[in-house]
């Protein structure tokens, strides 16, 4: 049955797709599962599972912090009282202590911290993949990839404002009378002072300047 297919074969790569579409059908016929990691046609997914996890984690402190600033509100409804308890599980802590303000507190510092970890493991992950995938492209399609450093330059770029409409709102912003509330709070402020010495104008020179960097030139000889 294949020589038929192999006599009209005329290259290569039909030959190639002749005999994987053979072993796929074969394969499936005999139950048989099939590997397709190695095929340049399958892509894999491009975030990991653990970015994914660290995602979750993110999605689920997020949700955690806002039950408890609910249940900080005042909010008892049972699903918020039950999670919050969750949240203090293995501890010493119960909501009806005088203090489980502050205890609400830090578990959220603790959540945030903790976000802003994970969300900076991201990044560096992100940062580091950017990086390695310019390189690569570097040495293999230099323009291409200065075409695309060019067109994130320009992506957020938009049209300018109009320049007429521009200085219309500010000269009407400026020239607009306001009248300021000045309290007498300042005028007991302005008679305090007033006793006060002006402290004399300083002046500083280029020599004095000259004397300064070299002062911190001999610190930095000796080690000081």
């Amino acid at each position: 049955m294949l020589v038929t297919y192999f006599e009209a074969s005329r290259d290569l790569c039909e030959t190639d797709s002749i005999l994987f579409g053979t072993a796929l059908a074969v394969c499936r016929i005999i139950g048989a599962k099939l590997s397709v990691a190695g095929r340049a046609t399958q892509k894999s997914s491009a975030i990991p599972a653990w970015r994914k996890r660290i995602e979750d984690r993110i999605a689920k402190a997020r949700a955690l912090m806002g039950r408890l600033t609910s249940f900080r509100s005042g909010n008892n409804r049972p699903r918020v009282v039950r999670t919050v308890r969750m949240a203090f599980a293995g501890t010493n802590i119960s909501l009806s202590q005088r203090n489980i303000t502050q205890k609400l507190t830090k578990r959220k510092d603790d959540l945030k911290q903790k976000i802003a970890a994970w969300g900076k493991r991201i990044r560096r992950f992100s940062e580091r993949s950017r990086q390695f995938n310019q390189n690569r492209l570097f040495q293999s399609d230099q323009k291409r990839l200065y075409k695309s450093l060019e067109r994130r330059e320009v992506g957020g770029a938009g049209p300018g404002p109009d320049q007429a409409d521009t200085v219309a709102f500010w000269r009407g912003l400026w020239s607009e009378p306001v009248s300021h509330s000045e309290g007498p709070w300042m005028e007991v402020v302005a008679s305090q002072s007033a006793s006060v010495t002006a402290m004399d104008p300083v002046t500083i020179t280029p020599e004095d300047v000259a004397e300064a960097v070299r002062r911190e030139t001999e610190l930095e000889k000796s080690g000081a």
